[in-house]
């Protein structure tokens, strides 16, 4: 898996419920049996076609966690380290990704690197 992936830890870290799936799969929560988060996808089991595997790649809680990760950097060069491990996984996973999903990113990538840039540089303490 990729350093963005294993950042996220989505297995680990995301609150999926079947509401969120029902959404994402444009059916009634009813037709779900269970969700189970596994390592790399998630296993839905529904009445209708039996197994289905889902990537983490296309809920909404993965562009959320990413879109944190992007905010929570404190300098630029972390920002484009980060961004540099956001495209390579994007571009090796791009079926995965829900459309949109990319130009959002970026958008709160440029918000933040727009604020870091205006932020001061600090300077070291001075003692009398």
């Amino acid at each position: 898996m990729t350093t963005l992936f294993n950042c996220l830890q989505p297995a680990q870290k995301f609150r999926i419920s079947i509401g969120d799936i029902a959404r994402m799969l444009k059916i009634p929560q009813h037709l779900i049996v269970r969700v189970e988060c596994w390592t790399y996808v998630v296993f839905v089991h529904r009445r209708d076609v039996g197994g289905q595997f889902i990537s983490y790649r296309k809920l909404e809680q993965w562009k959320n966690a990413v879109a944190c990760q992007i905010q929570k950097c404190s300098a630029i060069p972390q920002l484009q380290k980060l961004w540099l491990a956001i495209i390579k996984d994007y571009r090796k996973y791009k079926k995965q990704y829900e459309k949109g999903s990319r130009q959002f990113l970026r958008k709160i990538r440029l918000q933040r690197r727009d604020t870091l840039r205006q932020q001061p540089i600090s300077s070291p303490l001075e003692y009398p």
